[in-house]
């Protein structure tokens, strides 16, 4: 069965085809919560929701796109939004991957100064580097999950990465 049938099933309520059409959001939908809320027990709790209100708006499942991963990925953008309007006094801290720590001293100090500078971004700012460079989506895809056109997208990343390039610089040669 190709991808646009079982969105088809999936739309029309078949839960064995949504749980397909599901499954292989699962991960990147994770990742995607983890670096926007920082915590582990939250970003499971945005995927349930993604999956839940997936079920409950399927009928907004479009099958000729032949994917639903930018759906769902827009959905749990907005769950983390609303929960970090929940939780607008915590902070956002990306825990340091332990495969980090093997590598040398410098590569290691060079990740958490980068990683302190994507935290410091505003929130859609943070979203849209997560969605294209962590997750490894296409300017399309993220177009999609973030709502607007893909020449938005590519502006915006040119003018986040240099902004980014820029704080790292000088905080270089503040050291």
């Amino acid at each position: 069965m190709n991808e646009i049938d079982l969105l088809s099933r999936a739309r029309q309520g078949d839960r064995h085809a949504f749980e397909e059409v599901l499954r292989p959001v699962i991960q990147p939908a994770f990742r995607l919560a983890l670096a926007m809320l920082g915590e582990r027990g939250a970003a499971e709790d945005a995927v349930q929701e993604m999956a839940l209100k997936g079920w409950r708006h399927r009928h907004r499942i479009r099958p000729e796109l032949g994917t639903a991963r930018p759906w769902f990925l827009a959905i749990v953008a907005n769950e983390c939004r609303m929960a970090r309007r929940e939780r607008w006094w915590s902070v956002l801290r990306f825990p340091e991957p332990a495969e980090r720590a093997a590598q040398g001293r410098h590569d290691v100090a060079a990740g958490i100064d980068l990683r302190r500078q994507i935290e410091r971004l505003p929130y859609n700012d943070r979203l849209l580097i997560h969605l294209y460079f962590v997750l490894d989506l296409p300017a399309s895809e993220t177009a999609q999950v973030l709502g607007i056109r893909v020449g938005a997208v590519k502006s915006r990343l040119h003018r986040v990465t240099r902004r980014l390039r820029s704080e790292l610089l000088a905080a270089e040669v503040t050291t």
